[in-house]
């Protein structure tokens, strides 16, 4: 879109920018194609963008994806929008606040990337709802003030480092690519802008931790930046053996300490007794025939190289809004890693019955005592079942869950029909034996 054909929108649409509201409309055809570029867009990807405004950078991106869905705050421009696209099934426009929109519904559409010409008072706030882990986006391409974006990239020891920097910095790899000046805008802010890539970083590159309990312990310390950051930690384990261990100080400021720091700080203080507990190739399992009787014991490490016969649990839990929590996996495990999987699930150990191992289970990775179980099934060993007899169980659970961050990357509440999607759409992501868990407990469901 040209110059002039944006403020024709604006007029027509009697759109009046707002400072408030951080609206700057990029008015410059090449940076926008640019800027477009930058994010890669392949044929099967799912783009969404936040803050389309005018449709400087829309036009360019709709040609190009399978699908595209676009957040508009302003109301006047989420209905032009839905004027421009109205005869364009592939395009979707929701009038949202995109710090608010609920990005669960993208994990059914991946591959995902995300675009935004975010405004300076919510882009933090919009970068968190839509990037936090888990994310179902791949790539991502901002345009921000250049402040802003100087936040996102600084290190220990800049004045600009701190929650902001680590939050992104934690999940992304932040880069930024090119610094837009005010001229290219309508109206023209006072200060240049900064268009900033990001892509994921590799999750195998930093030790597993709870991401939950990181926030907590950064958001306690750099409440008081300039303070020693050991009066705002727990008083156990010693703030001192602490320090030693992660090579900080014991007069460190929370501004001091790199993302590595930063992680293994949260394990020192992480109370779950799994934390830092991964699968073990000793544990002893019952071997079992195709009937479920018992005929040896042999461990972890022999029953799957020998595909041998065995038991297991999985439990599927739904919450109090009915959305059910699934599990993505360590990429640690020596199975399906990385994949969406049951609530909790896991090995029957020799000697232990289904009732018992499952009550474990959802105790060692939700932190569950006093949930009710029904089993409702017992699937036969097959090689999606991976050689196992698999008893299933429902579960419902209002409280609070904690899991191991060795066993666990993220659990995700989302509702039955948009797992029902999700796996309709991209049976990869999930662990072959939860698919048929959940078959089994849709025809509960159904005929219950």
């Amino acid at each position: 879109m040209k110059s002039k054909d944006i403020r024709q929108v604006l007029d027509t649409f009697d759109v009046r920018p707002s400072r408030s509201l951080g609206q700057n409309f990029l008015v410059d055809e090449n940076i926008a194609r640019w800027i477009v570029e930058q994010l890669d867009i392949r044929p099967e990807d799912c783009v969404v963008e936040v803050g389309p405004g005018t449709g400087a950078l829309t036009e360019h991106i709709a040609p190009l994806c399978r699908k595209l869905v676009l957040v508009e705050f302003d109301a006047r421009l989420a209905d032009y929008q839905r004027t421009r696209w109205q005869n364009d099934p592939h395009v979707e426009v929701h009038h949202a606040d995109g710090a608010e929109w609920d990005p669960r519904r993208l994990f059914a559409e991946q591959p995902v990337k995300f675009m935004g010409n975010l405004p300076y008072s919510a882009g933090g706030a919009i970068l968190q709802n839509f990037l936090s882990s888990p994310s179902a986006v791949s790539r991502a391409v901002v345009m921000l003030q250049k402040e802003f974006i100087d936040r996102i990239l600084a290190l220990p020891g800049d004045d600009a480092y701190g929650l902001l920097s680590l939050r992104i910095q934690r999940d992304w790899v932040p880069r930024a690519l090119k610094t837009v000046p005010p001229e290219a805008f309508h109206p023209r802010p006072k200060i240049d802008s900064t268009v900033m890539l990001l892509t994921p970083r590799d999750r195998k590159e930093l030790p597993p931790f709870d991401a939950k309990l990181m926030d907590e312990l950064m958001r306690r310390c750099f409440s008081q930046r300039r303070k020693q950051m050991h009066k705002q930690l727990p008083d156990t384990p010693p703030w001192k053996n602490v320090a030693a261990s992660i090579g900080a100080a014991e007069t460190a400021r929370p501004e001091e300490l790199g993302l590595s720091q930063w992680v293994n700080l949260t394990n020192a203080y992480d109370t779950n007794p799994l934390a830092a507990i991964a699968q073990k190739d000793d544990e002893i399992f019952d071997v079992v025939d195709e009937q479920d009787n018992v005929l040896k014991q042999a461990t972890r490490k022999e029953v799957h190289a020998e595909n041998l016969i065995h038991r297991a649990v999985h439990i599927i839990v739904f919450n109090k809004n009915r959305d059910c929590l699934i599990q993505k996996r360590s990429v640690r495990k020596d199975r399906h890693p990385g994949v969406w999987d049951s609530s909790a699930a896991g090995h029957v150990d020799a000697g232990e019955d289904y009732d018992t191992a499952a009550q474990r289970e959802l105790q060692e990775e939700l932190g569950i005592e006093d949930a009710r179980l029904i089993r409702i099934g017992t699937l036969p060993p097959t090689a999606q079942t991976g050689w196992e007899h698999i008893a299933v169980y429902l579960a419902g659970y209002t409280g609070k869950i904690h899991f191991p961050a060795a066993e666990i990357e993220a659990v995700l509440p989302l509702a039955p029909e948009l797992i029902d999607h999700w796996i309709e759409r991209r049976p990869e992501d999930f662990a072959h034996s939860f698919i048929a868990c959940w078959q089994l407990a849709c025809r509960y469901f159904s005929e219950a």
